[in-house]
């Protein structure tokens, strides 16, 4: 009897002593931990961060293109891309969702809901009424396609880059390793192997001189980890939005009369090449920049090659 209890005790706390040692040092976050280059905005759930960079061309304050991030890495994976956007003349509006960089870590359900209201409350309060040049990465694709299904008249064009939602495997969500009790101690204890630190980086390199190279991409990365409530907002996430196929959104998209430009890496290990075709069945009409030999991380690694083609797609429409 006392060894079962001895094999009971050390295996409990073999499991009580990685979770206490991975939270316990994690700390609200607090107004003053926001960057002072940028501004929070109190929403309906919480503040919101965000920066609003403004163009110095005659007239870029009514060309708005708003940068929307995708499931773990906050709006920094942008910073490649803005001297082409500010340079086409366009005003760049770039944003934290809830849970992520410095955003409020609201202990709510993240499901779609909750990213496209967020959006529009954004807008509304910043007074961003004309229609605006929405861009997606990766999460960001179908948050932006889910935006403009429900408020064509809030969009002038969508941009898509690497964007979810063509995934084979959908199993994630109904997965062991997400379920309650279970899924918050594996993701607290385990987390940096399943959405990081970076395990979107496909690549640690590149040669194109804007990209963000592997250092400087951690450490942003990390400052998030520091506050509680990045791990809840991730499986929240995973448990009620559906990333792996939005194909009925992207139909509906395609009925709708809205310029839409996609960016996608022939060697995009996390949303394969494969979608895009399955994408341009459901929007024909949809202009597409293959990046050869690209993967999930474009957005930041190749930005040289993919915000001249967005600038280019856009000063079209």
């Amino acid at each position: 009897m006392y060894i079962i209890f001895l094999i009971f005790s050390v295996s409990l706390l073999c499991i009580v002593i990685p979770y206490f040692f991975k939270t316990l040092p994690l700390k609200d976050i607090k107004e003053e931990e926001a960057p002072k280059e940028g501004n929070l905005v109190k929403l309906s759930n919480g503040n919101l961060y965000y920066k609003l960079h403004e163009s110095k061309h005659r007239g870029a304050s009514k060309k708005i293109i708003v940068l929307v991030h995708g499931f773990s890495t906050p709006s920094f994976v942008w910073n490649g891309m803005l001297d082409f956007l500010l340079d086409g003349g366009y005003s760049v509006l770039v944003y934290d969702h809830y849970g992520r960089g410095y955003s409020d870590r609201p202990r709510i359900k993240y499901n779609k809901e909750l990213y496209v209201e967020s959006l529009k409350e954004l807008l509304n309060n910043l007074g961003l009424e004309e229609p605006v040049n929405l861009v997606g990465y990766s999460m960001g694709g179908p948050i932006v396609g889910y935006f403009a299904d429900k408020y064509p008249e809030r969009v002038k064009t969508v941009s898509m880059i690497a964007p979810a939602g063509f995934m084979q495997n959908i199993s994630l969500p109904n997965n062991w390793i997400t379920k309650p009790i279970i899924g918050e101690w594996f993701w607290h204890v385990f987390g940096n192997r399943i959405y990081g630190i970076g395990q979107m980086s496909e690549t640690s390199y590149s040669d194109d001189q804007f990209s963000i190279n592997q250092e400087e991409f951690l450490i942003n990365f990390k400052k998030q980890l520091a506050f509680s409530g990045f791990v809840e907002s991730l499986l929240s996430t995973v448990r009620n939005f559906n990333l792996f196929d939005t194909r009925k959104m992207y139909s509906n998209l395609g009925k709708k009369k809205i310029p839409v430009f996609v960016a996608w890496g022939t060697k995009d290990g996390v949303v394969s090449y494969e979608g895009s075709k399955e994408l341009l069945e459901r929007i024909p009409t949809a202009k597409l920049l293959t990046i050869e030999g690209g993967t999930h991380d474009i957005t930041y690694r190749q930005p040289s090659q993919v915000a001249p083609a967005l600038v280019g797609f856009l000063s079209d429409h």
